[in-house]
């Protein structure tokens, strides 16, 4: 399952501490300032898909500075450390509550610094003190408490009802294997395939109250954010076609309205269940809303090949106005 969401504790590197010790047969301190803790970068990398290499982890940890040496040694400085992350990933800092996004591959945000090394009782020495038995700790690592959050960048977004046949279309368009049932919430996690080319996510089915956390509920809202079209599916044998319409787009909106204002078609689907003059009923129930209507059904190939078509389309006018700007 695509792991979307993780917290984990972040700590810098400890500075090294600072050294007490004189040289040998003679007088004068030779005790070296410790090396600098490592510090913690969150990078960005389009080579990751998902958050999954993380399932086991819920903390980072850079290495420490090294204690200042004799003979003048400085202590070598910690190992800073990377975490990778996918495009698309909101990082937030749960002490500050302060929240950056990772758009760009390469990105490097610097989250915690490591601490600083001490001086060893060689700096401290000066004309009144020639021999001081003084040194500096290091300054301890910075810790920090963050949760990334993966919204998906797909170009397309199925969406529906339960049940509403989101993963079987996705099966057959990009030769996926989502678990399919005839019960609520078979699908517990968002999926991926690509299509033609473009990214398509299987988002799981909503219930009326989502945007408030019911079901699945606020989690895998987030995903829709990013995509260029919603394909909203709905049931052609259901006896409440326009609730059905209606439960989505209101969740929608609660939880942000920007995304009632993405370009939408309806997609009609499990067809193969009604006669064709339930087909045309349901087409015309549907037709209030202003959206493109095709039927579709994952046993009529005909229907298949027509939605592929369709997006094909829709991706190339979309690379134009791209290219247009």
């Amino acid at each position: 399952m695509l792991r979307d969401e993780i917290t984990a504790e972040i700590s810098s590197g400890n500075g090294g501490d600072g050294r007490i010790a004189f040289f040998p047969n003679r007088s004068g301190p030779s005790g070296g300032t410790g090396g600098d803790g490592g510090n913690v970068y969150i990078v960005a990398d389009k080579r990751m898909s998902t958050l999954s290499r993380y399932k086991s982890h819920d903390k980072f940890k850079a290495v420490d500075g090294q204690e200042g040496g004799p003979n003048k040694q400085c202590g070598a400085n910690g190992a800073d450390l990377e975490i990778r992350v996918p495009l698309g990933t909101t990082c937030y800092n749960l002490d500050i509550h302060r929240e950056f996004e990772m758009e760009q591959d390469g990105q490097r945000e610097l989250v915690a610094r490591g601490g600083r090394g001490g001086r060893g009782n060689e700096s401290f020495k000066d004309a009144t003190h020639q021999a001081p038995k003084k040194r500096e700790l290091g300054t301890p690592a910075q810790k920090r408490q963050y949760r990334f959050v993966q919204k998906l960048i797909a170009d397309y977004g199925l969406i529906g009802l339960p049940n509403a046949g989101k993963s079987s279309l996705l099966n057959m368009l990009a030769g996926t294997s989502v678990k399919t049932a005839d019960y609520p919430f078979t699908t517990l996690g968002p999926s991926l395939g690509v299509v033609d080319g473009t990214v398509m996510a299987d988002i799981p089915g909503l219930i009326e109250g989502a945007s408030q956390g019911k079901g699945l509920g606020i989690k895998f809202l987030k995903h829709i954010e990013k995509v260029q079209l919603l394909l909203h599916c709905v049931r052609a044998d259901s006896e409440e076609i326009i609730k059905d319409y209606k439960t989505i787009m209101n969740e929608l909106q609660q939880y942000n309205e920007m995304l009632t204002r993405k370009p939408i078609m309806i997609l009609l689907t499990a067809i193969d269940l009604v006669d064709e003059g339930q087909i045309k009923k349901q087409v015309a129930l549907l037709k209030q809303f202003g959206h493109e209507i095709l039927p579709v059904s994952i046993y009529d190939e005909s229907t298949i090949a027509r939605l592929r078509k369709k997006l094909t389309k829709d991706q190339e006018l979309s690379e134009q106005r791209s290219d247009a700007t």
